[in-house]
């Protein structure tokens, strides 16, 4: 069996990893253990935040539409209920948006809630 020397395969696989690290501060754009580690807990803060990113959002649309019912003398939980029960097929994220640049249709909005 012919001999195969694998250090092509190493080098590449580390100058691989090393890049995806490119800009990081310090021994983890440099050492590949570091660089290895700083990859993984890349990785698990970005599936985290993905997460978080959406639950920053739907707190951002509730508080929208909160401070647009508030003046029709509605609380936001209320208003949902009564929404869901009128059957309106709007989702937050358009009710948020109607509250902040289309008030008057919010507004008809409500009163259909109401």
């Amino acid at each position: 069996m012919t001999r195969v020397k694998r250090g092509t395969l190493k080098l590449k696989r580390r100058k691989n990893k090393l890049a995806q690290t490119k800009g990081y501060r310090f021994g983890r754009s440099t050492k590949e253990a570091q660089a290895n580690e700083a990859i993984h807990k890349a990785g698990a803060h970005a599936f985290r935040h993905r997460r978080d990113k959406k639950r920053d959002f739907k707190q951002l649309w509730h508080i929208k539409i909160n401070a647009a019912v508030r003046p029709e003398g509605i609380s936001f939980s209320k208003f949902w209920g009564n929404v869901k029960k009128a059957g309106v097929t709007l989702n937050k994220k358009m009710l948020a948006e109607l509250a902040e640049f289309h008030p008057e249709i919010f507004k008809k909005v409500v009163a259909m809630a109401k």
